[in-house]
């Protein structure tokens, strides 16, 4: 009588286990939660894979707009979150959403309104910038139309839930002036500001 393999008699190898690359997941809920008689630590569980962003599409409308003297342009300021001292303004063009039923242009007329008490008309449009950024944990596509105004009347009033403050600088420090290379850019490239 020939005695079965490993029932003894025989010298028998081990086997050797053989580790599953880190990168893999279990394919049973069996063998990732076996532990071997000599109550080694079980391997680190993987956590579960980070669901993907949420992608949205954001369409706002705005611009700069000139004072009624063609010498002065208007920014708004936000306090910048990242300043530790909580003082630090980051100034932009005022902009906002485009509400539905709206065009860019009614939109971007209603917003410059909104955050700086201005009102103001149309001279040209200045383009189309987009970008992207993260807000809530989510993809934020951001596609903004810019226009070049001119005052109109108005007085000069930050929207309290939306900025900080609104201010008149002269047109050659607009673009020293922004925070954003997009606007920067923007501005820059075009050219001479006259409404």
């Amino acid at each position: 009588m020939i005695p079965a393999p490993g029932a003894g008699g025989e010298s028998t190898k081990k086997k050797r286990r053989r580790r599953k690359p880190a990168h893999r997941s279990p394919q049973s809920n069996e063998s990732s939660t076996t532990t071997n008689s000599t109550n080694a630590p079980q391997s680190k569980k993987k956590s579960a894979p980070k669901p993907y962003a949420k992608r949205v599409d954001e369409v706002s409308a705005g611009g700069l707009v000139i004072d009624t003297t063609g010498t002065l342009g208007l920014l708004i300021g936000r306090i910048d979150n990242k300043d530790a001292s909580g003082t630090r303004l980051l100034w932009s063009l005022p902009k906002g959403h485009i509400e539905e039923g709206e065009t860019p242009e009614e939109a971007a007329i209603r917003e410059v309104s909104e955050e700086t008490g201005i009102t103001s008309s149309i001279s040209k449009s200045l383009g189309v910038i987009d970008f992207w950024f993260m807000a809530g944990g989510k993809r934020i596509h951001k596609t903004v139309h810019h226009f070049l105004f001119s005052e109109t009347g108005g007085t000069l009033a930050p929207q309290v839930s939306e900025v900080d403050e609104a201010a008149w600088f002269p047109l050659d420090q607009i673009v020293e002036k922004l925070a954003y290379p997009d606007e920067k850019k923007l501005i820059a490239r075009s050219g001479e500001l006259k409404i």
